[in-house]
C-alpha cells in the first residue's frame, strides 16, 4: 500500500480524520493497476457534512452535503481521488482555530488540516472551505434585527480577523493546491412571508449579509483562494422577480430559493431549519465547480 494511503487510513482509525474516509484499502492484487491516490480536503461547518433535519426534526449528517456531491463529479475525472472531510457541525471561525466542538488529532480542525496537508504534500489537489455562518452575532444565523445589526460592526471584523488567521495558516501548508472558499446564502429571507415586519427584516438581513460576504470574499482573495458564490447562486438580492413555489405561493425569487433549497420554510418538526436540502446542496456544489473552472459546471 502506498505510504500516503496508509497514513490516510490510519488517520481515519485514530480520529485524525473525522469523516469522509472514502473506502477500505485497495486489495493487494489490485494495487498495481490502481490510479495514483490524490485527495480532496473539505473543511468547514455543517454544510460540508450534509446536515439536514430528520423526520423528528433532529439535525443529522447525510451523504448529500456539497462536499460529497462535488466529490462525486470530480472523481469521474480523477478516479484516484479520495475525499477527506474534516467539517464540523457548529464550527465557528474561532473554534476552527482553537478547537472545542469536534474532536481532532491536533485539537482543532485547522491544526488537523495543516497536519494532513504536510503529511500529503503534493497529493492534495483541492481544498474547499465554508466557515463563518455560526459565528456569534453574525447576520447569517440570527433572525432578529437586534442580532442582525452587529454584522455591520465588531463581530464581523472579529470573524474577518479569524478567517485571515485560518487562511494565512492554510496557504503555506497547502502550497500550490487550489483553495476555494464559500460565501453564504441567507435563511432569514424566509421571514419575508411574515408580513411587513418580516419583509423589513429580510431586506435589512440582505444588506448585512452582503457586507459580511464581501468581507469573507476579500480575505479569501488576499490568500489567493477562489470564491464559490453561493450568495449569488441563491439569488439573494433578487426581490424584484416573483416565482410561484408549490405549497408557498408567489414569492420573490430570493425567498423562493430559500424555500425550495433549504428547510427554512418547512413545517415543523423538520422546519424551520437553515440547512440546505439535497437540491440546495447540489446548487452549492455547482457554485464550487464554477469557481474551480477546471471541471464541467453542471450540477451534480
Amino acid at each position: 500500500m502506498r505510504p500516503a494511503l496508509v497514513a490516510a487510513v490510519a488517520a481515519c482509525l485514530t480520529g485524525a480524520v473525522v469523516t469522509g474516509c472514502s473506502g477500505p484499502p485497495t486489495p493487494a492484487r489490485a494495487r498495481h493497476h490502481a490510479p495514483p491516490a490524490s485527495y480532496y480536503l473539505a473543511l468547514g461547518d455543517s454544510l460540508s457534512q450534509g446536515i439536514q433535519p430528520d423526520a423528528a426534526g433532529a439535525s443529522v449528517r447525510t451523504p448529500d452535503g456539497y462536499a460529497s456531491q462535488l466529490y462525486a463529479v470530480l472523481r469521474k475525472h480523477d478516479p484516484g481521488l479520495r475525499l477527506i472531510d474534516l467539517g464540523c457541525p457548529g464550527e465557528t471561525t474561532a473554534t476552527m482555530i482553537h478547537g472545542g466542538i469536534c474532536s481532532y488529532h491536533g485539537r482543532s480542525q485547522l491544526r488537523a488540516a495543516v497536519g494532513f496537508l504536510r503529511a500529503h504534500r503534493g497529493h492534495v489537489s483541492l481544498i474547499t472551505l465554508d466557515i463563518g455562518a455560526n459565528d456569534p452575532n453574525s447576520c447569517i444565523t440570527h433572525p432578529s434585527l437586534i442580532k442582525v445589526m452587529p454584522c455591520l460592526g465588531k463581530s464581523v471584523m472579529g470573524a474577518g480577523a479569524n478567517l485571515t488567521t485560518i487562511m494565512t495558516t492554510l496557504r503555506p501548508a497547502a502550497g500550490h493546491t487550489r483553495i476555494i472558499g464559500m460565501n453564504y446564502y441567507l435563511p432569514e429571507l424566509a421571514e419575508w412571508r411574515n408580513g411587513f415586519m418580516g419583509e423589513t427584516l429580510a431586506r435589512v438581513a440582505v444588506l448585512a449579509a452582503a457586507g459580511y460576504n464581501d468581507l469573507l470574499t476579500r480575505v479569501y482573495r488576499r490568500s489567493g483562494a477562489r470564491i464559490a458564490d453561493v450568495f449569488g447562486a441563491f439569488h439573494t438580492t433578487d426581490f424584484a422577480n416573483d416565482v410561484t413555489v408549490p405549497g408557498y405561493g408567489r414569492l420573490p425569487r430570493n425567498v423562493a430559493a430559500i424555500c425550495q433549497w433549504t428547510w427554512q420554510c418547512a413545517a415543523p418538526p423538520r422546519g424551520p431549519n437553515q440547512h440546505a436540502n439535497q437540491a440546495g446542496y447540489a446548487v452549492i456544489a455547482r457554485a464550487f465547480l464554477l469557481a474551480d473552472g477546471r471541471w464541467p459546471a453542471r450540477a451534480p
